[in-house]
């Protein structure tokens, strides 16, 4: 198969589909791999070390689609790559379809397959590929909620973990997923008062076990969080309703609770933000304000980390590329209905129901 690695072109996208690493596996099975010129140089990788791996560097974006029978990427097409997309192409990638109208229907004139990462399922119901971006995102939310909550970034001026004879700041954790729980540890590791929500009574009961002890859990309802806001500094906000857009856990009236310079991380942004002021912002412009509150709701939180965040990657999506590559996209996701899941558009058709009922779709099973 002829696999295309363009150069991601998002705001401030430094990550790339796969690693010299990678590509050598995909070449190592019969594969021919184009690689757009300095693809990988925001994550450290050289043309040279994608050339040595057996890669073919092309120079621009347009050869890459052109020439790839598979499109592996880190993040969703944007408008000017909608005209690169043809029919028949498999490009798998981030898609997050529920929160974007424009791209869903952009995908389905393609009439190309969109197999995202962030929907494909492993034996154990998890999602395999979305869990390594979410271990970073949950870590760094954390990174960056502590950074806006200084003063000179507009924040009260707070310090996460406090010092000897002041309190440390209190944050809140919405949602005891993956980012959730990585949010809660590397705030816990940091001293701060931390805790952490869910509707789910096992995860929580599993959060007290194993969590430090600067880290409360609280049943997540409107109630327990509007009784929290008032005295938090720090709100991530974290759930996840596999490729459905996200419920707003934080209305607007709700975020008048905070005290001004209080910080909000919208993780969710993704799928659409649980923080009803939520609007997606970028690395160069990374926050707003409202009612006094920063904040912060970049889509693409570990490509600020980029370096970290695609050998991760890699390493996850890697075994399925391969196996879309070796048996073609229709024999891959036969053998594995998790990787099924992960079809959201194929032939102009919507093949994912939440992703239908996001935009009041005709939903059509995938058939294989």
């Amino acid at each position: 198969m002829k696999i295309g690695i363009p150069k991601e072109i998002k705001n401030n996208e430094n990550r790339v589909g796969a690693t010299p690493a990678g590509v050598k596996e995909l070449v190592a099975h019969g594969h021919e791999v184009f690689v757009q010129h300095t693809a990988g140089e925001g994550s450290g990788f050289s043309d040279e070390e994608y050339e040595a791996a057996g890669a073919t560097i092309l120079p621009t974006i347009e050869d890459v689609y052109a020439r790839g029978e598979m499109i592996i990427k880190v993040k969703e097409p944007i408008a000017p790559e909608y005209p690169l997309v043809r029919k028949g192409q498999v490009l798998f990638t981030y898609f997050h379809f529920a929160s974007d109208l424009e791209l869903t229907e952009a995908m389905i004139k393609s009439g190309a397959v969109c197999i995202a990462y962030e929907t494909v399922t492993d034996r154990d119901h998890r999602l395999p590929l979305l869990i390594p971006m979410s271990e970073v995102a949950g870590r760094m939310s954390i990174q960056e909620g502590a950074r806006f909550l200084e003063k000179p970034q507009g924040g009260r001026g707070v310090l996460l973990g406090g010092v000897p004879g002041v309190k440390p700041a209190k944050v809140l954790v919405l949602g005891a997923g993956v980012v959730g729980r990585n949010a809660a540890l590397m705030a816990a590791g940091l001293g701060a008062d931390v805790t952490i929500t869910d509707v789910n009574l096992n995860t929580l009961r599993h959060c007290a076990d194993v969590m430090p002890k600067n880290v409360k859990t609280l049943y997540s309802s409107r109630h327990n969080i509007e009784t929290e806001l008032p005295t938090t500094d720090l709100v991530i906000g974290s759930v996840l309703v596999p490729g459905a857009k996200a419920p707003h856990l934080v209305t607007k009236d709700m975020v008048k609770l905070m005290r001004p310079g209080s910080v909000m991380v919208d993780v969710a942004v993704d799928q659409g933000g649980c923080f009803e002021t939520t609007h997606p912002t970028t690395h160069s412009e990374p926050t707003f304000v409202v009612d006094g509150v920063i904040q912060y709701a970049v889509a693409n939180i570990p490509g600020a980390v980029p370096y970290t965040s695609t050998l991760a990657l890699t390493n996850a999506t890697l075994p399925y590329a391969l196996r879309l590559a070796d048996l073609g996209w229709q024999e891959a996701c036969r053998r594995d209905p998790g990787l099924a899941e992960g079809v959201n558009v194929d032939d102009g058709k919507v093949t994912f129901k939440a992703v239908a009922e996001a935009f009041d779709l005709p939903y059509t099973p995938l058939a294989l």
